[in-house]
């Protein structure tokens, strides 16, 4: 893995100047203040939508949630998982940010993805090992119920979009509908290795989708300097989204998306052409990959196009897009029609749900789910990332390093992602599971706050993901 330039500035020290180092370094007492400003709305914004989500409800039944603006029950509760997830936090919060600044750079992309792992784990052990894991993937509109379709893969490919709209002859389960076939044939994968049914299924996701921290760990590394990734380290472990990871999909989603950045993010600053060369076709496959998992993922687009942006180099293309082109032409060979199955979607999506949620509620409620998967510590972060925009666009022509840009920019693409998202009118509710590959990504803005709130805002952090876990029973 790629080891990104060290920083001659020690990690505790404020960098002054434009660009992203400019956010970092507002540790003036009036910056706490707005910081902590920032997180008080955001703590407001989500209380109104969720009193807007139960009144709206009441009236018209058509939320369709049963804890707006979360998929949640309220049911307050322990389980084996609670004395792991509170010493995972602790540690953390403890000991994290002087970890993280002093472990061998290699050590800690390993050391990431095992706590990130450690804290996935544990949060879904409150619920239980058959609530929290193994019946997860197992219920009636899950994944793992689809796996039966597909005793002849050819033949399900090619008869994949005839069992998506709700009149079909027999429409396919929820989940397997609602996605591309490369989602469920993961499962059918792991059934035909051996490892069938819903806890091998909820391990693979949480073993895969932890893995999300590293990933983004090694791309803010290349990006943004060794020091920007060290302070955001702890925030992408204990990141309250992770109540989520354990167990859906689409934190496993999330980790093909982060390695396949990660990848094009070496590539593109690979000094070896051989290396480059395998690390953007990699990338590319994975990407190829990623839209065959979620139709929505074709936004990941824009954090690609940035990560060339603020690198400069254009080599990774033809590699990466060779390396799509491959996965598009292999499913499409086996007769599945992308643009068919998303025009069929659309159709099933408002044949079901999506046609009775009010979209000018979702437009807000969609948001106000994200904020709880992302954290408090992110909104602030995020704060200060939009503050270091203006600086950042203006240093990319004339940037030294041309990086230096992306620590700023980078939150920003995948910001707009989310943005798209909830203006297609395509995501209504749960999107605290269903943005997982771009809300993954705003606690690394987290790591600008100033060193010494650090452990205050990882508090933060940990104590969300804790209070929604035990108050709540999370559905999907």
């Amino acid at each position: 893995m790629s080891s990104p330039p060290r920083s001659p500035v020690p990690l505790d020290v404020p960098v002054p100047g434009p660009g992203p180092d400019a956010a970092a370094g507002t540790d003036a007492a009036g910056g706490r203040r707005t910081d902590l400003t920032a997180a008080g709305i955001g703590v407001l914004f989500f209380a109104a939508v969720a009193v807007i989500g139960v009144l709206v409800d009441r009236r018209t039944h058509s939320v369709l949630v049963p804890w707006p603006p979360l998929m949640a029950q309220w049911s307050p509760h322990v389980g084996p998982g609670t004395p792991a997830a509170v010493a995972v936090a602790a540690l953390v919060v403890a000991y994290g940010p002087v970890v993280a600044g002093r472990l061998p750079w290699k050590a800690l992309l390993w050391s990431a993805w095992a706590a990130a792992m450690a804290w996935t784990w544990s949060l879904a052990l409150v619920d239980g090992w058959r609530v929290g894991i193994a019946n997860r993937l197992s219920t009636p509109s899950e994944y793992v119920r689809g796996v039966g379709h597909f005793d002849d893969v050819g033949a399900a490919l090619r008869d994949f979009t005839h069992h998506i709209l709700a009149d079909s002859p027999a429409p396919w389960e929820t989940h397997v509908i609602g996605h591309p076939p490369g989602a469920v044939l993961t499962f059918v994968g792991l059934d035909r290795i051996g490892l069938g049914g819903g806890a091998w299924a909820g391990v693979f996701c949480i073993t895969v989708g932890s893995s999300f921290a590293a990933a983004a760990l090694l791309t803010l590394g290349i990006l943004g300097g060794e020091r920007t990734a060290r302070a955001a380290a702890p925030f992408l472990v204990l990141a309250p989204g992770a109540v989520w990871v354990g167990v859906s999909a689409d934190g496993y989603f999330a980790a093909v998306t982060a390695w396949a950045i990660a990848l094009l993010a070496v590539a593109a600053t690979r000094t070896s052409a051989v290396r480059g060369a395998v690390a953007g076709l990699a990338s590319g496959l994975l990407f190829g990959a990623a839209v065959y998992l979620s139709y929505g993922l074709v936004l990941m687009a824009l954090p690609a196009a940035l990560v060339l942006i603020c690198t400069r180099k254009v080599r990774p293309l033809p590699y990466a897009l060779l390396g799509f082109t491959i996965v598009v032409t292999a499913f499409t060979v086996a007769g599945f029609n992308w643009w068919e199955g998303y025009g069929l979607l659309k159709i099933r999506y408002f044949q079901g749900y999506g046609g009775v949620r009010p979209y000018a509620y979702w437009l807000w409620g969609d948001l106000a789910a994200a904020l709880a998967a992302a954290g408090l510590a992110a909104l602030a972060g995020m704060r200060r990332v939009l503050v270091g925009v203006p600086g950042s666009l203006r240093s990319l022509p004339h940037g030294t390093p041309p990086t230096s840009a992306a620590t700023v920019l980078l939150p920003c693409a995948f910001l707009l992602a989310m943005v798209a998202a909830d203006l297609s009118g395509m995501s209504k509710a749960e999107t605290e599971r269903i943005w997982l590959p771009f809300v993954l990504w705003l606690p690394a803005a987290a790591g600008l706050l100033p060193p010494r709130d650090h452990r205050g805002w990882l508090i933060a952090q940990a104590a969300a993901a804790l209070l929604v876990n035990h108050l709540l029973l999370t559905l999907w």
